[in-house]
């Protein structure tokens, strides 16, 4: 893939995480000051590897789950530095109020998940010893993804097995974000899971994090998520 190429892909993603709408050539063009030509030349080419797919009959592209893997490996180094969360407000809302639970671990834990539900969007959750927290069903169930009801089932299998099978696959990076189809239940949810561990008096591998559709903005969900986990360990 062609730096212009990378370039093309992360706009689409981008774009469509903001509007859900398929992006056209029109818009790229304009974005990028050369030909709707060149620039239908070069989705077709992203197409061809798999990385952009046209839905149904609309001009327009939206990522596949291979694209959203290629655009989340090229922005984990960025997420990773310190610096960059540096001024966020979303970081300093969810430390306060992680901070105001004081040093009771589970209304810590809790108070995290339900700052990253109101701040992304996306369903949040955390194991608290041998329980799970979810909240936010209602936040997930409303994106445009799942108003007709196709993933809906794949979701609720996800939901349902979650518990199970972290404990099964023990995902063992501070940040580990399965994309779609990578999600090992529920492969046709269209769902990411964006999850990070953290040590807690409950377990040394306690978990929080927050489910939405594949289209999110991965930089800002990836670094709340990564926060939360270390101000979780920082404080408990």
């Amino acid at each position: 893939m062609s730096d212009r190429q990378r370039a093309i892909l992360r706009a689409i993603v981008e774009d469509y995480a903001e509007t859900a709408s398929p992006v056209g050539s029109v818009t790229l063009a304009k974005l990028f000051g050369v030909s709707s030509a060149t620039i239908r030349s070069e989705m077709s080419h992203l197409e061809e590897l798999g990385y952009i797919e046209s839905p149904h009959t609309s001009a327009g592209r939206i990522p596949t789950d291979k694209g959203y893997r290629e655009y989340v490996n090229a922005i984990t180094e960025v997420t990773e530095q310190p610096q960059a969360r540096l001024g966020d407000r979303s970081m300093h809302a969810l430390n306060a109020r992680v901070k105001s639970s004081g040093e009771v671990a589970d209304r810590a834990i809790r108070g995290a998940v339900d700052s990253l539900v109101e701040l992304t969007g996306n369903l949040g959750l955390a194991t608290i010893g041998d329980q799970l927290y979810m909240n936010g069903m209602s936040n997930l169930f409303s994106q445009p993804e799942y108003l007709s009801g196709r993933h809906v089932q794949a979701v609720a299998q996800l939901l349902d097995n979650i518990e199970p099978w972290l404990r099964e696959v023990a995902p063992n990076k501070p940040l580990n974000v399965f994309i779609g189809s990578e999600n090992p239940i529920g492969k046709s949810s269209g769902a990411t899971l964006i999850i990070s561990k953290f040590r807690s008096p409950y377990s040394d591998t306690s978990y929080i994090g927050v489910l939405g559709p594949t289209r999110q903005d991965y930089a800002r969900v990836m670094q709340l998520v990564r926060h939360a986990g270390a101000t979780l360990e920082d404080i408990l």
